[in-house]
């Protein structure tokens, strides 16, 4: 499938066979799907290699020091993923580590994306952790800058700051963005959320949706609704 198509559905399960039965009914509306940690820890390479019908973005959110970074990111090179996440708040060295180790797999090296701030937490969740005084748009901005400076290929940010990072980063970083839920969906433990049209408008690359689509009761019917409101 073309990386041309903006949706991407999260298989967010422990449960293989529910994970191939939802990619063979969103695939055609996607342009990749996601694999998370829940799911690879569960099911690891072999689980992997059953997913099929479009790309696969494993979004395990590697953080750990640069030498520990890149070796996972080389551990997952043979699976061929087309995109694979980071945490940017492991610094700059560690991103450029992760970025020298997906090089070495040439052109059949996975996007490495940055993720940002969590989708889950807001202000106080920040100000908790004790980043400075909880600016959520400051401290994404901080961290997408030092993460595309170190050579990541693109950010994963929520909706809310797509905009502000478009305009400062510019039209080349790639932008993927969950907190996705169309009009109606409960948010459940995501705090700074957009429709997907909304999304889109404000700059996304790609945005992720999980569960307003596998918790549907015709998975491939609620993909092709939300393709279709993107296009």
């Amino acid at each position: 499938m073309p990386l041309d198509k903006k949706l991407i559905v999260a298989l967010d399960t422990v449960d293989a066979d529910r994970a191939r039965l939802w990619a063979d009914a969103v695939s055609p509306h996607a342009g990749l799907l996601k694999l998370g940690l829940e799911f690879f820890l569960a099911n690891g390479a072999p689980g992997f290699a059953r997913i099929s019908g479009a790309p696969i973005f494993l979004d395990l959110k590697l953080h750990d020091i640069p030498n520990t970074v890149a070796g996972g990111v080389r551990a997952v090179l043979n699976l061929r993923p087309k995109m694979l996440t980071i945490h940017a708040s492991g610094g700059a060295a560690m991103i450029q580590a992760a970025h020298q180790a997906a090089a070495s797999a040439g052109a059949d090296r996975p996007m490495i994306l940055a993720v940002t701030v969590l989708t889950s937490l807001d202000r106080q969740d920040l100000e908790a952790i004790g980043v400075g005084a909880g600016n959520v748009a400051e401290q994404v901005l901080r961290l997408g800058r030092l993460a595309i400076e170190a050579g990541a290929d693109g950010l994963v940010c929520s909706p809310l700051e797509v905009a502000m990072l478009r305009q400062a980063l510019g039209p080349a970083v790639k932008l993927v963005v969950p907190g996705i839920r169309p009009e109606g969906s409960a948010t459940g433990d995501q705090a700074r959320t957009m429709t997907p049209a909304q999304a889109v408008a404000a700059g996304a690359d790609w945005i992720v949706v999980g569960r307003p689509i596998t918790g549907a009761p015709d998975p491939g019917a609620a993909a092709s609704n939300i393709a279709a409101s993107i296009q």
